[in-house]
C-alpha cells in the first residue's frame, strides 16, 4: 500500500463479502461508485465518484471527497460553495465496489441550487413522452456560488 494505493488489492469473494478488511474493487478507470443520503432523513443527496485518494481522504477527515471524471481531479465538496458535507457513516457494499456516506448536509448538495441532485420525478404508468416533475425548489443561487461557471 503507497498514498496513490492505499488499500490492499481485494482478495476472493468470500473475503469481500464477510472479511474485515477494506479493500474496494476500484473499476477500471480507479473509481468507485459513491451515494451520499441525509443522516437524518434518509433522502439520497448525490450520487459521484470516488477515487483512492478520494476515499483515503473522506475516512481520514470524515468530510466527504470526491473524484470528478470531468475534470479528471480530486475534489472536497464545499470547497468552492461552502455547501459540505460531514460523513457520520461510511458503508461499503457486499463486493465493495461501491460506498454509501451517510452526511450531514450543510446547504445544498446539487451545483444547481437545490438539496438533493434528485429534484425531479418520472411519472410512471404513462406511455410516450416523459415530462419531468419538479419536487425541489432552490435553497442557494448557484450563480452567486459558482461565479467561475
Amino acid at each position: 500500500m503507497s498514498e496513490k494505493a492505499p488499500f490492499a488489492a481485494p482478495g476472493a469473494a468470500t473475503e469481500l463479502e464477510e472479511g474485515t478488511a477494506l479493500t474496494p474493487r476500484f473499476d477500471a478507470d480507479g473509481l468507485v461508485t459513491a451515494v451520499a443520503t441525509d443522516a437524518k432523513t434518509g433522502d439520497v443527496l448525490m450520487v459521484a465518484h470516488m477515487n483512492a485518494q478520494a476515499l483515503a481522504k473522506t475516512i481520514a477527515t470524515g468530510e466527504a471527497w470526491y473524484f470528478s471524471r470531468s475534470r479528471g481531479a480530486l475534489w472536497q465538496k464545499g470547497e468552492s460553495s461552502g455547501h459540505t458535507q460531514h460523513v457520520v457513516e461510511l458503508r461499503v457494499d457486499c463486493d465493495q465496489d461501491a460506498v454509501w456516506l451517510k452526511v450531514e448536509q450543510i446547504g445544498g448538495a446539487c451545483h444547481t441550487g437545490r438539496r438533493s441532485c434528485f429534484y425531479r420525478a418520472v411519472p410512471l404508468g404513462k406511455a410516450g413522452a416523459v415530462t419531468l416533475e419538479f419536487r425541489a425548489e432552490r435553497v442557494f443561487d448557484p450563480k452567486s456560488v459558482y461565479k467561475a461557471r
